[in-house]
């Protein structure tokens, strides 16, 4: 059989059994992908590139696929030498790593250098990333969705009053102490006033914000939301605990209206592709009453 008949017959099967054939991939776009980001992972698998992948971060989590992939450090401890080792031919890292980005640039081996920004920049990455790997077709789909759901989530909440919130991504455990706050600018804090809410820390341009117990009951906040990317750093039995810690601070509006949610997820943390379920899951938090 020719490989011409041989595509048409995999495509014909495909389509038998219900299944999308796999977009075509230009011969110029990287065969073996390495992803030091774990959002950036996810926007590979989005855009139909998971095949091209040949090694994740030590944090990456998501899609399942990812389990059986070598692991080859992250952000501070990126593992050169293995990362050479598996024959890459582009790297995803963070812009930040520029002494990797050098150390590649030596060793003949491309880069995509990410960037932690706001919410429009997860849709341009997106975009950016399929383009990059052969897979723009498909990226601008995936963009187009999440641009599509964001839109219906901002008019489900449309002309209600934002609550001002307080959106704490990290603590000490079991206590009010090393508390880490969206700033004013950031994915959070746009995911944040695309699900209707307004941030007690809007007027700060930082992307986070060290917040001490004092500092919270100056913002007032009417909604307390700590987000969590997985049960590690919170017990599935603590969730009401922690809750209760806020307890502390009963002359808080949020405390005392009984407004503190935990929201375990890892898609409100991560700013890939499934931002569009955490912001909905946000939304649904701070308007419940927009999803009846």
């Amino acid at each position: 059989m020719t490989r011409a008949a041989t595509a048409a017959a995999l495509t014909a099967a495909a389509l038998v059994l219900g299944l999308a054939p796999r977009a075509a991939v230009s011969a110029q776009a990287p065969s073996r992908v390495i992803s030091i980001v774990p959002a950036v992972t996810e926007m590979l698998f989005a855009v139909g590139a998971g095949a091209q992948v040949a090694a994740v971060s030590s944090f990456d989590t998501s899609p399942p696929e990812v389990a059986s992939l070598p692991r080859v450090g992250g952000l501070l401890d990126p593992d050169l030498e293995r990362i050479l080792g598996l024959r890459p031919d582009l790297v995803v890292v963070y812009a930040t790593q520029t002494d990797l980005i050098h150390q590649l640039a030596r060793a003949g081996v491309a880069t995509f250098e990410y960037e932690h920004a706001g919410l429009p920049a997860v849709l341009a990455t997106i975009r950016r990333i399929g383009a990059r790997v052969g897979h723009d077709a498909e990226a601008e789909r995936v963009a187009a969705s999440l641009e599509a759901r964001l839109a219906a989530v901002r008019r489900r909440v449309a002309g209600r009053r934002p609550p001002r919130t307080l959106v704490v991504f990290g603590r000490d455990r079991l206590a009010l102490r090393n508390i880490f706050a969206s700033g004013g600018v950031g994915f959070v804090h746009d995911m944040l006033e695309a699900a209707g809410g307004a941030n007690v820390f809007e007027d700060v341009d930082r992307q986070n914000v060290q917040a001490t117990a004092e500092l919270v009951l100056a913002r007032a906040p009417e909604v307390i939301l700590e987000l969590r990317g997985e049960f590690g750093s919170i017990g599935r039995g603590d969730i009401d605990r922690e809750r209760r810690v806020w307890n502390a601070l009963l002359s808080v509006p949020a405390v005392r209206a009984g407004r503190v949610y935990i929201l375990v997820d890892s898609s409100v943390v991560v700013p890939g592709p499934r931002v569009a379920d955490g912001v909905e899951k946000i939304a649904r938090v701070l308007h419940p009453e927009a999803f009846d």
